[in-house]
């Protein structure tokens, strides 16, 4: 194997909280566990959204994982499986079982208090991760936060003046504009509908990321969407 030729001069870092290193891996015996924690740090640490985590099905497939691992596919998602197990006993990890665009997964997330704090939200429903939902036997997929909710969820409490603010940017913008401006204003921690309603005008004059133009979006919305639930008492019609 050839040797590593050191760390060139402003290399990216990983965040780890010092505790990790002076009251965690001293306990940890299982090097495929340390590896793996290591691992979910540096992924959790590039991705956006919240609350943030990983599922078994992308740390199963990921190819820097599998490398330090090693060995065949069945012995890795049986280290892999131990090595996670052990990291929820020592307190690494949390888990939950959800269903992933209707197949059943499980996700991880770091324990710490905002995520616990999330991961209560999500098993009482009160926070949807995307294209995730809490695993229920027979029932039926909950539908996605609407606009009303987002705000609630993300900012703060809802008021009338708001209420009338966000009615107004659902008839302007589409739906996943909103959504993602949501995301992209909670991952930068920039919590108010001021600096959502910036990102959505700019959008408006200058495009989104898949270069099309508010004319562009002609797509009809039901006007009781959000005029006819939880807030509707809120919004004038």
């Amino acid at each position: 194997m050839k040797s590593f030729n050191g760390f060139p001069e402003k290399a990216e870092v990983t965040p780890l909280p010092n505790l990790f290193f002076t009251v965690v891996m001293p306990q940890m015996q299982d090097i495929v566990e340390i590896k793996t924690a290591l691992h979910i740090f540096w992924l959790l640490s590039r991705r956006q959204g919240y609350p943030r985590f990983v599922t078994y099905s992308e740390l199963i497939t990921d190819p820097v994982l599998a490398s330090s691992i090693g060995g065949k596919v069945e012995s890795r998602q049986e280290k892999l499986r131990r090595a996670l197990d052990l990291a929820i006993q020592d307190g690494i990890l949390l888990n939950l079982k959800l269903d992933k665009d209707g197949k059943p997964d499980d996700a991880y997330f770091i324990n710490a208090a905002a995520e616990k704090r999330a991961l209560n939200k999500v098993k009482q429903d009160e926070i949807y991760p995307t294209g995730l939902l809490p695993k229920r036997d027979g029932e039926s997929p909950l539908p996605p936060p609407d606009i009303f909710t987002l705000y609630e969820q993300n900012i703060g409490m809802l008021t009338p003046m708001i209420a009338e603010e966000l009615k107004e940017a659902e008839k302007t913008y589409p739906v996943d504009w909103i959504e993602s401006a949501f995301r992209e204003a909670v991952s930068l921690n920039k919590r108010s509908w001021k600096y959502i309603a910036r990102i959505l005008e700019r959008w408006k004059i200058e495009g989104k990321d898949d270069g099309k133009f508010r004319r562009d979006f002609k797509e009809k919305r039901e006007p009781s969407k959000y005029t006819g639930g939880r807030y509707g008492h809120m919004v004038k019609r």
